[in-house]
């Protein structure tokens, strides 16, 4: 038995009696891009607390494998 088949109206977002155009965001379409502005900043504002690793060798013989085995 087939499932019965709605169709959705959707409002159009060109309204014909105008010449305008309407759009609408969710509100996390605006709040996501803001709020990752404000972290790269801060962390550009403030990079006296970066600081490489040096402890841990692993990540440098990685890095070096993935350079002579694309430069070949």
């Amino acid at each position: 038995m087939p499932a019965p088949t709605r169709s959705r109206s959707h409002p159009s977002a060109f309204s014909s009696s105008s010449d305008s155009l309407e759009i609408r965001l969710p509100w996390w379409s605006v709040a996501l891009p803001a709020v990752a502005f404000v972290v790269l900043f801060l962390l550009m504002a403030d990079p006296g607390q970066a600081h490489a690793a040096t402890d841990d060798p692993t990540v440098g013989r990685i890095l070096e494998h993935i350079h002579l085995t694309l430069g070949r």
